[in-house]
């Protein structure tokens, strides 16, 4: 469940928009602070990323450039030739052990951009030169679990109703599909709920709900003529692993009927070394980051024999579930 957030940051430049005071009321905070750019506070030194995490700040401010950025190789483009993201929020709500923000950010605090119409515009132009473009807005964060007073996805849905030559992804761990679920599903618009076996998300995708909660939200979604898509990545290798992604699969099965999901994408833990790096240095409780990985140019993952093994264990649960093209990989 969202707990609110105690103290707000405002950069002074968009103290005074409308959205920005919307959300302040909303939240109720019990405190504002005025500051220049996010950055001072955001980027400074000996921060504790680990006790920030357990009561978060808010920060919102204003991007000034680099409102698209190409996707990445860890991720599958699911075909599509053009494939970017944005990032109109640095850091998330939940606290998953495995999450690359930990390496990537010094602050556990959040950071929304306000600007919206800047990133509409960067779309509109490339849109324009480009003809067709495959976005994910929730690539490094989780947008929907933020709807109740941040109401971006909303933003973003109608936007992709006028611009049928956009292809949306909408990614989330949230139970918050009846925030969105006033809109009409749209072809060009994909939900997709990223699912573990529930004992993985008791004990390692900390904040996050259960899955009894995302399935139901799921089945919602798909009775209402929604695309949705499973994501069951990254497989992590805990104890009992087959035994637990079984569970998984047959609570999907259970619960979600077939012929009215778009497709399911798996893929093993793979990471920035780098970053990895930094996770082990903040925190020493998690025991999956310290497996015996694999490194290749700068990205660790699983050994070769364990890939394989996540691969042929994973794709049988689901093979005479839904035809194989619909089973999309990514390692």
């Amino acid at each position: 469940m969202f707990k609110s957030f105690s103290h707000i940051y405002v950069e002074e430049a968009v103290i005074n928009l409308e959205r920005t005071q919307k959300i302040i009321s909303k939240l109720k905070p019990k405190e504002v602070i005025i500051i220049n750019h996010y950055k001072d506070s955001f980027n400074r030194s000996n921060q504790n990323f680990r006790i920030q995490k357990e009561s978060p700040k808010l920060i919102l401010a204003k991007k000034y450039d680099q409102f698209l950025y190409k996707g990445s190789n860890f991720s599958p483009n699911f075909e599509f030739e053009h494939f970017y993201y944005n990032t109109m929020a640095l850091n998330c709500i939940y606290d998953c052990e495995y999450c690359y923000l930990q390496g990537m950010f010094h602050s556990a605090n959040l950071v929304l951009f306000v600007n919206w119409e800047d990133f509409f515009d960067a779309t509109d132009q490339f849109l324009t030169k480009n003809q067709s473009l495959y976005l994910a807005i929730s690539y490094d964060t989780d947008l929907l679990a933020l709807e109740s007073f941040f109401g971006l996805t909303s933003a973003w849905i109608e936007y992709a109703e006028k611009n049928r030559n956009l292809n949306l992804e909408i990614r989330t761990k949230s139970a918050s599909f009846r925030s969105i679920s006033k809109y009409k599903p749209s072809e060009n618009i994909i939900l997709a709920w990223t699912l573990s076996p529930d004992s993985v998300i008791k004990s390692i995708e900390h904040k996050t709900p259960s899955l009894p909660a995302r399935l139901q939200s799921m089945k919602e979604a798909t009775n209402l003529g929604w695309k949705v898509r499973i994501c069951i990545d990254p497989v992590i290798l805990v104890k009992n692993w087959k035994q637990e992604y079984t569970s998984l699969a047959n609570s999907i099965k259970d619960n979600l009927t077939p012929n009215k999901i778009s497709e399911i994408s798996f893929g093993g833990f793979r990471m920035n070394s780098d970053f990895l790096k930094e996770m082990v240095a903040k925190r020493d409780d998690s025991a999956i980051l310290y497996h015996h990985f694999v490194k290749k140019d700068k990205i660790i993952s699983y050994s070769s024999e364990e890939t394989m093994e996540i691969y042929d264990h994973i794709r049988s649960l689901f093979v005479d579930w839904i035809s194989h093209p619909q089973i999309k990989v990514s390692f």
